[in-house]
């Protein structure tokens, strides 16, 4: 793995795992065992960094949501979109928990993440028309842009949520696929009649999930 790409990989790292306020550069080029002088040859500062996070963030988005394949009601595609938002909300778990402080001090990034939030409205509609064409919902096409927004809610702010609960409290595995069962239970009310027992089977699948992991 290149230099450039070993930082962004243990600086990911450790913003997920000790928080990205309380990170330095310094704890950054400490951890990979290199001088600060060769990371900020690679980068300017942490935020610079953050925006090379941020571009892999918005790579998964783009790549990992794309529409119901051929009209066709498929199990595992859904199962597919739900362990697609368990891996961004783990992967970059920092970036939700922080989100509106990391994006008030940097105005490029904001740009940057209102653009890849407009992108996935559309993104998003569009997958859930598809998942209504494959019968699998039965929601009027005049509610999928409100059913997206409630959906989106729910993903980026689970973790913040959750945290504010309790003092120190962990972002783990099970509560994010937690989270992931919130997203299906907003479905809930529009699955059609044919897909009743996949959506059980998602449920059940995701409820074990909560269980065997930490």
């Amino acid at each position: 793995m290149k230099t450039r790409d070993r930082i962004i990989h243990s600086a990911t790292e450790l913003f997920n795992d000790q928080g990205e306020p309380n990170i330095t550069t310094n704890h950054i080029a400490a951890h990979l065992g290199i001088s600060p002088g060769n990371l900020y040859y690679h980068f300017r500062n942490k935020e610079d960094i953050i925006h090379s996070i941020f571009e892999q963030y918005a790579n998964h988005l783009t790549a990992s949501f794309t529409p119901w394949r051929n009209g066709e009601n498929n199990l595992q595609d859904l199962m597919g979109y739900l362990d697609a938002i368990f891996y961004l909300m783990w992967q970059f778990r920092f970036f939700y928990a922080n989100l509106p402080d990391i994006l008030s001090r940097d105005e490029l990034l904001q740009q940057k993440y209102l653009k890849t939030q407009e992108q996935m409205r559309t993104t998003v509609f569009t997958l859930l028309n598809s998942l209504r064409e494959g019968a699998f919902l039965t929601a009027n096409q005049d509610d999928l842009p409100d059913l997206g927004h409630a959906i989106k809610m729910v993903v980026t702010c689970w973790i913040p949520f959750q945290t504010a609960q309790a003092a120190n409290a962990r972002i783990t595995k099970a509560l994010l696929y937690q989270g992931v069962l919130r997203v299906l239970f907003l479905l809930k009310p529009y699955i059609h009649p044919q897909a009743t027992e996949q959506y059980q089977q998602l449920t059940q699948h995701y409820r074990q999930l909560t269980q065997s992991v930490e």
